[in-house]
């Protein structure tokens, strides 16, 4: 199966389609400072789950999907592996669990996505089953909605849009996806962008419903096949060259969206039914890739590989696999992005190095900037709660994983 040739775009082509995608009048450019405002956080950690030695039995999580808080704090996992879903009271203590494998009403096949909502209704995608789980705020199962789409059933990350019975996804980003005959009767093409959607549950059936449509880099899908296609249309970002810009995204309070979908430093706040409203800018420019920094790179996976690999393993088709690696031409400042259940986005920026991470900017979505964590003080929640809960989901050099909650009490200014 040959690699698609990738047609190389520059910063400056991105931002001129996204300001070219809507009316100038409709959306505000900030420039916030270029100088950090450096902020100590101020953190109470308040418990831990997941230990292998002096946990319960419920804590030897197999692989966490998900992690997502209620408007309580009630803290709930999503193991895949086990099929449950695990939820938390504000001490670690487990309250009740969803689900479990099995072909029954709230039971799952193949679980891939969970969201939750303020109330406690919880989501969760089975694309074994073609469908979403949806359980009441008690625990209960409610009902299954069914996906509308044929072919292809693929779930990514979901997250609840407040004050509506959606969920928020980009199908782009699809985790699992499952095939039926169907596949090759519908029509299957490669997506041009990242379509942040709406998808809507309040039916038998699912309804999507787009909030903006934001920039991918395009790939030439011209020489391959169905097959091909039908195996990566879903999964785009897969052909991509190394280093190339990732799709961050959050979901805000009033159910808008903030996201970045480029190399630049540039946060896009989109409204709902009015697109992106705002571009949240610093000065910070893309780092390009040198020859210095492929070769550093190719080097570093060919350790990982010898490393990781068994005893007496033939890895020369790997090692020339990773010589052949394509690498984008810019590194990108943006490495992750979240939001607050009060309105602010975290964002964090490149360290350093090509893969480390380097100090998180605090702003807020109408447009200004409150500070930022330095490098090391403060790592990107995996999952924001109400009155500054966060959840960080962190793996050891055993595999096993742990979810760690704290408080985010204040940022003061710091050095």
């Amino acid at each position: 199966m040959r690699r698609c040739q990738i047609r190389r775009i520059e910063a400056w082509m991105i931002s001129a389609w996204l300001l070219a995608a809507l009316p100038a009048s409709a959306q505000q450019v900030v420039e916030l400072p270029a100088e950090d405002r450096w902020l100590e956080p101020v953190i109470e950690e308040l418990y831990q789950v997941g230990s292998v030695v002096t946990g319960e039995a419920w804590e030897q999580f197999g692989q966490i999907m998900d992690v997502a808080f209620d408007g309580a704090g009630h803290l709930y996992i999503l193991d895949r592996q086990a099929q449950l879903v695990y939820v938390v009271d504000g001490d670690g203590r487990l309250i009740r669990q969803l689900g479990g494998p099995g072909e029954g009403p709230g039971e799952f096949a193949e679980t891939a996505a969970m969201a939750v909502f303020n109330d406690g209704r919880v989501v969760v995608g089975d694309p074994s089953r073609r469908g979403y789980h949806v359980f009441a705020a008690g625990g209960g199962f409610e009902r299954m909605v069914r996906m509308a789409e044929p072919g292809v059933a693929s779930v990514g990350r979901v997250v609840a849009q407040p004050g509506s019975d959606a969920v928020v996804g980009v199908p782009t980003q699809s985790r699992i996806m499952v095939f039926s005959g169907a596949v090759f009767d519908v029509p299957v093409r490669f997506p041009v962008s990242h379509a942040l959607v709406r998808i809507i549950l309040s039916g038998e059936e699912t309804v999507r419903d787009t909030i903006v449509e934001a920039w991918l880099p395009p790939i030439d899908s011209e020489g391959m096949d169905r097959v091909d296609i039908a195996n990566y249309a879903p999964r785009p970002t897969s052909l991509l060259p190394e280093f190339s810009p990732e799709f961050h995204w959050g979901v805000l309070p009033d159910g808008g969206v903030a996201f970045s979908d480029s190399s630049t430093y540039a946060v896009k706040v989109a409204a709902p039914a009015a697109g992106v409203v705002r571009i949240l800018k610093r000065p910070f420019p893309p780092e390009p890739v040198t020859g210095r920094i492929i070769r550093a790179e190719k080097d570093r996976r060919v350790r990982r590989l010898e490393e990781t690999a068994e005893p007496g393993t033939d890895l020369s088709a790997r090692r020339r696999g990773i010589e052949g690696m394509e690498f984008y031409t810019e590194l990108s400042v943006i490495r992750g992005l979240g939001t607050t259940r009060d309105g602010h986005i975290w964002v964090l920026r490149r360290g350093d190095g090509p893969s480390d991470d380097g100090p998180i900017d605090v702003l807020a979505q109408e447009g200004r900037y409150v500070g930022s964590f330095p490098a090391g003080t403060m790592a990107l929640p995996t999952a924001f709660g109400p009155d500054g809960l966060v959840a960080i989901v962190e793996r050891n050099e055993l595999g096993v994983q742990t979810v760690t909650v704290k408080r985010v009490l204040a940022g003061t200014s710091g050095r």
